[in-house]
Parts: structure tokens; sequence; C-alpha cells
């Protein structure tokens, strides 16, 4: 998007969502599954829902990749992609394998193999295991991405992406009604499809203004969000041995929807202030550094300093080691990159 049309609530959005998952991780996660002993008990009682930031995420994606796919052809696309993903990524990964390796006393344990499978993003695939546990959701992205390849090949129109929102709606419930084998998940990726099918009819909505197409796409998302959200919430209190309320899992759900379709009706671009999008950039460095790198800290330290103190050093020091990513790496390497992979890719269609 140009600068001059960004939308800084969606900045905003970004902020929250991250935040909301840095504070699942630092107080639910990793004092209930073992990994931390610091225990929050009058805080984690709201911190266990910041999972549901991933959500908010998602369908954040939805809206904004398909909006910044709108003409552009494959090759520009995937090009901006890459520029955006991968030399955060890069360095991330280096930096928590490097502590990992150095300092989790064998909790977190990385193999040459694993971190150069890590380092393509593609490491799912093969089922190679993720250097942190929060890198789970770059495949879920990479194959949207993959599918906004297809429609930016075909060429993006309202109505084509209408008919590939209710194509893909379609294909989510045969696959889990068992009409589908098991590998079309691949693709499919039913678990959270809704949400980014949700951020793509709001895309149109945002362009377009509301339909009776898009807002059924987006009602019809939005049920099966509650469907699945509920049995993820179950296995997610399986897992961790407590109670996540299906309540609140459906009111938290329900509540990014609205937003979002705030966001897309354009109720909200008062709201937007300039310098969101300062602290929006650091969102996505921010996400793929505290997580394993913050355990660490908390198992190293937890019995020495005070914990709340100790969770609030660790979270200022995140949010500073994601500015240097962002301004050290992204800011100064991106347009390297990118004139690469563009001068690439136009020898590669010369040839």
């Amino acid at each position: 998007m140009a600068s001059r049309g960004r939308l800084h609530e969606i900045d905003l959005l970004r902020i929250f969502a991250a935040l909301s998952v840095m504070a699942y991780h630092y107080l639910f996660s990793s004092y209930a599954d073992g990994t931390s002993a610091m225990h929050f008990p009058h805080v984690d009682v709201v911190a266990r829902y910041g999972y549901l930031g991933v959500d908010l995420f998602f369908t954040i994606s939805g809206f904004v990749v398909l909006l910044s796919a709108w003409d552009r052809s494959p090759r520009s696309f995937v090009v901006s992609r890459a520029v955006r993903l991968y030399p955060a990524y890069w360095i991330a990964v280096t930096l928590t394998a490097c502590v990992s390796v150095a300092f989790s006393q064998g909790r977190f344990p990385v193999t040459l193999p694993q971190y150069l499978a890590n380092l393509t993003m593609l490491n799912s695939l093969p089922n190679i295991e993720n250097i942190d546990v929060v890198y789970w959701t770059l495949w879920a992205e990479i194959r949207f991405y993959a599918m906004i390849v297809v429609l930016t090949w075909i060429g993006i129109t309202a109505r084509r992406v209408t008919i590939f929102c209710w194509a893909w709606l379609a294909a989510t419930f045969a696959f889990q009604a068992g009409l589908l084998p098991h590998a079309t998940d691949l693709i499919l990726n039913t678990q959270f499809s809704h949400y980014f099918i949700a951020g793509m009819a709001l895309c149109l909505i945002h362009r377009y203004g509301a339909t009776r197409q898009t807002l059924a796409i987006v009602a019809v998302s939005l049920g099966n969000a509650i469907y699945r959200g509920i049995g993820f919430a179950d296995r997610v209190g399986l897992r961790y041995h407590t109670e996540i309320h299906r309540t609140a899992v459906v009111a938290i759900i329900v509540a990014i929807f609205a937003v979002m379709l705030t966001v897309a009706l354009r109720l909200t671009h008062r709201l937007g202030r300039p310098w969101f999008a300062v602290l929006g950039a650091l969102t996505y460095p921010l996400y793929l550094v505290h997580a394993h790198i913050g355990f660490i800290i908390f198992e190293r330290l937890g019995d020495q300093v005070n914990h709340v103190l100790l969770v609030a050093a660790t979270m200022l020091l995140m949010i500073g080691v994601a500015a240097a990513l962002h301004y050290g790496v992204e800011q100064p390497l991106a347009p390297r990159l990118k004139r690469l992979l563009s001068r690439r890719a136009v020898q590669a269609v010369r040839k």
C-alpha cells in the first residue's frame, strides 16, 4: 500500500496482536508447560487467551496481503513477500539458534540440518521441527501466499476473488466433512482458512463497499472460525491441563471480526495515527524473537530476579531487539534483496 493510503489502525491492531501473543507466552504458557517456574495466577486467567492474537494476525494478513497484491504480477508479488519475510527471519532464526545452543541447557536443542531447513521457512514440509515455537504460523502464511500467487496469475478482480473465497470455503467444509483426503489440508489449511478468507472478503468491502456476497462470506467464515476455534481451545486446555472458557473464545473471535469489519467499512480511519506505523513495523521481528529467548531468560534468572520486573525487562529487551532487527536489518537489507531478486527474475524471464 502506498504510504499515503496506509491504514494506521491496522498497525495498531498488529501491535495489540503481538503483545497479546507475547503475554500468552510469558504470563501463561511458559509456566503451564513447565518451561518457567514463574507463575502469575491473577494475570494468566486473561493472558491464556492471548494466543488468539494469531487469529487476528491471520485476518489482517488476508486483508492487507490481498490489498497489496492487487494489480501486481505474480513475480512482483513473490519478490515483495520474500523481501518482507526473509531478512528479519534469517537473523531471528540465527539469533534464537545461538541463544538456544549456548544457554538453554539442552531444553531447546538445535541441530545444523534443522537450522539450515528453518532458514528456508519450508521446514514444515519435510516435518522438520521449528527452532522456535512461534514459527509454525509462517508456514500457514506461506500457504496463503501461494494462493494469492495463483490469483495474481489469473488476474485479481472483485468477481474472481469472490468466487475464490466461496470455493475455498466450500473446500474447507468438504474437508471437515471427511470428503477430501487428509493430504489436501496441506493446501487448504482448514484450521485457519476462515481467517484468511474473511480478510480477503473484508478487503473487497474496503475497496468496493459491502455487498450481500462479501458480507455472507464474512458471516460464514465467522461461523467456521467459532466452530474450529472452540475445538482448538479445547486442545489448548488439554495440553496445559487447565480450562479455556469457550464463551471467552467465542467473544474474542466475534470481536476480531467486528473490529476488522469496522476497518473495512472505513469507520476507523480517524483513529489511525502515523506513529502507529513505527510500532507496527516492529511487530514482525518482535513476534519472531520473543518466545524461546524469553523462556531461556526466565529459566536462567527466574530464581534471582523479581518475577514482575523480569517479565517487564524481558518485554522491553525483546522490543529493543525487534527495533534493532527492523532498523539494522530489514530497512537496509530489504531494498538490496528486492533489487537482487527483481534482477534475477528479469534475467530468468529473458532466458
